[in-house]
């Protein structure tokens, strides 16, 4: 590589204190030349701000004056980072040196990948997948989510059987590696989802636009994951469900969105049954107030400037079946189970 890229890691911070204790000093032994560590404070009330500074001098910080979310907060910090990259890493994520490097290479190679993503590993259970991330996302025609070593709840330890880097369809939030230009011109992430798909609203609104996502199979990181909503939490689910049918409506063509979002209403009504069967009343109810909220603001404007692109054809790593059916019902519980004939 001829010019070294600048880059800063910017982690964004709501009372995480613990986590930036355990965790900041592997960011911090990173080995990449031209590098700033970056800490968006999300108003945070633990005393995380003063840590910091007594601390960790060498870490720049950047204070929000309330909790955003994922989303405000880093559109908010990432207005005042001046780099070439930016590097989302979420607070509870271990890293080894040499992390950044591969990640760089790769998406120096080609000039339309926008941004790209480790592979994502347990903290708990390093030689698992992690659940936010894995090795690679993806999505199918419905909007629901999974990852290449990650199916729902089924988690695969990895036996070296995802070491190939290449496309994928959305990089996770828990280390997002993305060039500044391109999220620039993206125009963020979308505030109103506040959290959760966010990064995969940003990646589908880049495919849109041409560029492409990565996954690079040679850097690999631990992230500890639920350190802020567990997934027991009604809130998440409520999110969860509000957001997905939002990522549909913002990307796809009107018409195909109208269609698959009506479908997704009558999935989502499965969801809620089977939420009571598990008594779990509060998490029923989170799907029906996010249809509800949805319905309610469907018509209403706000977020980035989208480039809606109906030919689903170029749009790499979207599944053509439904992911749903063929866990459930096919019992096709690993990636490697899937046709990759079935993949744009």
């Amino acid at each position: 590589m001829i010019n070294t890229p600048k880059i800063a890691v910017v982690i964004l911070n709501w009372n995480g204190i613990k986590h930036l204790g355990e965790f900041l000093p592997s960011v911090l032994a990173s080995t990449w030349p031209d590098l700033d560590i970056i800490v968006g404070d999300n108003g945070s009330t633990d005393g995380s701000v003063e840590f910091l500074q007594q601390n960790f001098p060498s870490v720049q910080i950047i204070q929000n004056d309330k909790n955003y979310g994922f989303t405000g907060g880093y559109n908010r910090v990432l207005e005042k980072v001046d780099a070439d990259y930016f590097i989302l890493l979420n607070s509870d994520v271990e890293v080894h040196n040499g992390w950044i490097e591969p990640v760089i290479d790769l998406m120096e190679t080609d000039p339309l990948v926008a941004a790209a993503v480790p592979k994502i590993k347990s903290f708990a259970q390093k030689n698992y997948y992690e659940h936010a991330g894995a090795a690679g996302g993806f999505i199918d025609v419905f909007g629901y989510p999974f990852c290449r070593g990650r199916m729902f709840y089924e988690i695969e330890e990895d036996n070296g059987q995802y070491e190939q880097s290449g496309e994928v369809f959305w990089a996770s939030g828990a280390a997002m590696f993305v060039k500044k230009q391109y999220w620039v011109e993206a125009g963020g992430f979308d505030d109103r989802f506040f959290a959760h798909m966010e990064e995969i609203d940003l990646c589908w609104r880049l495919k849109n636009m041409g560029y492409k996502i990565m996954y690079c199979a040679e850097s690999e990181v631990y992230h500890v994951g639920g350190g802020t909503l567990n997934t027991e939490n009604p809130f998440k689910t409520f999110l969860n469900f509000r957001n997905n049918l939002l990522l549909l409506k913002n990307n796809l063509s009107v018409w195909r969105a109208i269609f698959i979002i009506f479908i997704r209403f009558w999935m989502d009504l499965l969801a809620i049954v089977r939420f009571l069967n598990e008594g779990k009343r509060r998490d029923a109810w989170a799907v029906s107030r996010a249809h509800q909220n949805f319905v309610v603001h469907v018509f209403k404007g706000g977020g980035p400037k989208r480039n809606k692109r109906s030919n689903l054809a170029g749009l790499r790593g979207m599944y053509r079946r439904s992911i749903v059916w063929d866990f459930f019902m096919k019992k096709k519980r690993v990636f490697s189970a899937l046709d990759p004939k079935e993949f744009y």
